[in-house]
């Protein structure tokens, strides 16, 4: 891991920009240590620098955590394939047309799951490596397929907070049913992007004995900024 760039905020928090082979990623580190360690993911092409997450990142990193996020493969600034553009295309298209979309979220977000996780792994290892961070580590973030996937094979992760999940792939709503780690599950009511029910069924797949739904009234992006709060309290009790 080769931190190429850092900061210090005004809250405190060290900001780092890193790379890891060809993994970019970002690091926030509070001033106290040592730190658990929270990984933070995002998907639907979102650069690690999205206002979204880094606010997310910046606001759990000051509660005492290490937050660390990463671009995975076609999101940010890495190289994305023509038919990766194609499929986000017809994925689109096909929301905005009330048209089906189990298909084309089969072939697509499926595969991209299954080449996030070894990347997230390998960060993973050269995080935990770094003085000031330990574990136990938890996940949170709005890419809830990769989450679930890392909840079932990285023992290493102890609690997750999950956003959304009306689309998820057949797979990893199967793998819902193998999650026993603690699960805070958040979920926009008329979020425009998630289908309701198809988020509620897969709330109601983990096999979390504790498990906690948060639903609040508004779109996508409206999730109210007390839920960071909550979301760090949650974190507490499983990683401190």
């Amino acid at each position: 891991m080769q931190f190429t760039a850092e900061q210090r905020l005004d809250d405190g928090v060290l900001e780092r920009e890193f790379t890891l082979g060809a993994i970019p990623g970002t690091l926030w580190t509070p001033g106290s240590a040592p730190a658990p360690l929270v990984l933070m993911a995002h998907n639907n092409g979102l650069p690690k620098a999205d206002p979204r997450l880094v606010a997310r990142a910046r606001y759990t990193a000051a509660r005492g955590y290490a937050v660390a996020t990463i671009d995975a493969a076609g999101c940010g600034d890495r190289p994305r394939s023509a038919a990766d553009e194609q499929a986000r295309a017809d994925l689109r298209r096909a929301m905005r047309a009330g048209e089906p979309v189990d298909e084309i979220l089969e072939s697509f977000i499926g595969p991209l799951v299954e080449n996030a996780v070894p990347e997230w792994q390998t960060t993973l290892d050269a995080l935990l490596e770094l003085p000031g961070i330990g574990g136990p580590v938890g996940y949170s973030g709005g890419w809830t397929a990769l989450g679930i996937r890392l909840a079932v094979v990285e023992p290493r992760i102890a609690a997750a907070g999950f956003f959304a999940g009306g689309y998820v792939p057949r797979a990893q709503r199967e793998e819902a049913r193998q999650v026993t780690i603690p699960v805070l599950f958040l979920l926009q009511w008329d979020d425009e992007g998630n289908p309701r029910q198809r988020a509620l069924d897969l709330f109601d797949a983990f096999g979390s004995k504790e498990k906690t739904l948060h639903a609040n009234p508004g779109g996508h992006t409206g999730t109210p900024w007390f839920e960071l709060d909550d979301g760090c309290r949650f974190l507490d009790r499983h990683l401190k």
